[in-house]
C-alpha cells in the first residue's frame, strides 16, 4: 500500500509528455467570487488570479471543482443566498462559453468534456452553514451540480466542530459549538451517502473526522489539505488520519498554501498576524458603515499585501507533502487540491494552474512511475467519485 522510501527514475520516461496525456483534476479553487464579486469572466486574463481557461490549458487541468464558499460573516443569515449565488456565477460561465466549458456531475461527463476538447465544470459547497440545517436545501445544491460538501469551513456549524474554532474540552454548557458530529450531523452524511455525494472532511477538526469516518458508509475525500506531521497547522491530517482515509479508501488532495505546506513560513506568518487582523478589522468596519458585505477580493488584497512581506517557501516544501502522504497513505490516496484564488501566497514556481506540469516533473524524478502520476494527478479522484456515486440512489 505504501510506496517504498527509494525509488529509480526512469531515464526513458518524459514528464511533458505524462502531464499531456494525463487526466488532470484539481478538487478546490475558490475563483466563483471573483465570478460574483468582480464580474470576471473564466475565459478573460488572470489578472492577479490563479486559474482561467488560459493557465488551464496550459497546465492541462482537465476538470476543477470550483469552491461554492458563502463567508460565515459577511453572509451571516444570508448563508443560502450566497451559496445560490456563487452557484448561479458558475452556472453563467458554462452558458456563456458552451464552446469551452462544460458542467460535470458525474466521472463520465469529465471524460466526455475532455474528448469534447472542453474544460469541465463542476462544483463543490466550502462549509456545511452552507445547507442552513435543511436536509431539503442539501438536495436541491445537489440537484443543481454540487457534488462535494466540505463540512465545516473554519467555523463550527450547528452540527459539525471545525479545526477553526475548536472548542475545549471545559467548554461551559452554553457554548453552542458542537463536539465533533451531532445527531443531526450524522443525518447529514447519511444524506449525503443516499444521494452519491462526496463528503470532504478539510477544515474539519479531529473528533469530527473521526466522526465521519465512523458514520459514512462510503470513502471520504480531504478536498484541500497537506501534512500535519510536516506542517503543524491543524488544517492537516495526523499520519494517523492519512492511514485512516487510506483504509476508508478516500483521497487527500495537496494544499498549495505555503503556511500549509512549509511550517518556517506557517510560523513567519504568525509574526504578521496581529497586523494583519488589525487591517482586516478596519476594512470591516468600512463595509460595516455602507451595511455591506466584504468582496472577498478586497480581504485577499489584504492578505496578499502581507504575504508579500515575507519570502515564498520553496517548491521542494510542495513536493514533500505529496511524498510523505503517498508514503504514510499510499499512492491510491493522493491528489491535487490546490486552493487557487483562496489563498494569499504559493510557493517558489507555482503562479498559477499553467505550473501544474512541475509536479509532475518533480514527482517523475523521484522515481513515480507513469502509473503513479496518473494516479496522483486525477485517477484517484476519479475512482473515488465513481465509487461514491455508485453507491448514491439520488
Amino acid at each position: 500500500m505504501t510506496s517504498p522510501t527509494f525509488r529509480h527514475p526512469d531515464p526513458a520516461a518524459n514528464s511533458a509528455n505524462i502531464h499531456a496525456s494525463a487526466l488532470v483534476i484539481d478538487t478546490h479553487a475558490d475563483t466563483p467570487q471573483r465570478f460574483v464579486d468582480e464580474a470576471w469572466d473564466f475565459t478573460a486574463p488572470l489578472a492577479g488570479g490563479m486559474l482561467n481557461l488560459e493557465s488551464a490549458r496550459a497546465g492541462n487541468l482537465a476538470a476543477e471543482f470550483f469552491a461554492i464558499w458563502p463567508e460565515p460573516t459577511a453572509w451571516a443569515g444570508r448563508f443560502a443566498q450566497r451559496t445560490l449565488s456563487l452557484i448561479e456565477g458558475v452556472l453563467e460561465q458554462v452558458r456563456r462559453h458552451p464552446e469551452s466549458l462544460a458542467l460535470c456531475t458525474s466521472p463520465q461527463q469529465i471524460l466526455d468534456a475532455r474528448a469534447a476538447g472542453k474544460f469541465a465544470v463542476l462544483m463543490g459547497i466550502e462549509g456545511g452553514h452552507a445547507i442552513e440545517n435543511s436536509l431539503a436545501l442539501l438536495r436541491n445544491y445537489y440537484a443543481l451540480g454540487v457534488r462535494y460538501m466540505t463540512l465545516t469551513w473554519a467555523n463550527s456549524n450547528d452540527w459539525a466542530e471545525s479545526s477553526g474554532d475548536l472548542r475545549p474540552e471545559s467548554a461551559s454548557s452554553d457554548d453552542p459549538r458542537p463536539h465533533g458530529l451531532t445527531p443531526f450531523g450524522r443525518e447529514v452524511i447519511a444524506e449525503m451517502n443516499r444521494l452519491g455525494m462526496m463528503i470532504d472532511v478539510s477544515h474539519a477538526s479531529d473528533r469530527t473526522f473521526a466522526d465521519v469516518l465512523a458514520a459514512s458508509s462510503a470513502p471520504v475525500i480531504a478536498s484541500h489539505s497537506a501534512a500535519r506531521a510536516l506542517t503543524h497547522s491543524p488544517r492537516n491530517l495526523t499520519d494517523e488520519q492519512l492511514r485512516a482515509l487510506a483504509a476508508n479508501g478516500g483521497v487527500c488532495m495537496v494544499n498549495f498554501y505555503a503556511a500549509f505546506i512549509d511550517e518556517n513560513y506557517r510560523q513567519a506568518v504568525l509574526t504578521i498576524k496581529a497586523e494583519r487582523s488589525a487591517a482586516h478589522d478596519e476594512l470591516a468596519a468600512e463595509y460595516a458603515a455602507r451595511n455591506e458585505p466584504i468582496p472577498f477580493h478586497m480581504a485577499n488584497k489584504i492578505d496578499r499585501e502581507f504575504a508579500a512581506r515575507l519570502p515564498r517557501p520553496p517548491f521542494s516544501s510542495l513536493i514533500a507533502h505529496f511524498e510523505h502522504i503517498i508514503r504514510v497513505a499510499g499512492i491510491d490516496h493522493v491528489g491535487i487540491g490546490s486552493d487557487f484564488d483562496g489563498i494569499s501566497a504559493l510557493p517558489e514556481g507555482i503562479d498559477s494552474a499553467g505550473d501544474l506540469p512541475r509536479i509532475t516533473a518533480a514527482l517523475l524524478e523521484l522515481g513515480y512511475s507513469t502509473d503513479d502520476l496518473n494516479k496522483v494527478l486525477g485517477g484517484n479522484l476519479m475512482r473515488v467519485f465513481g465509487q461514491i456515486q455508485s453507491g448514491g440512489k439520488g
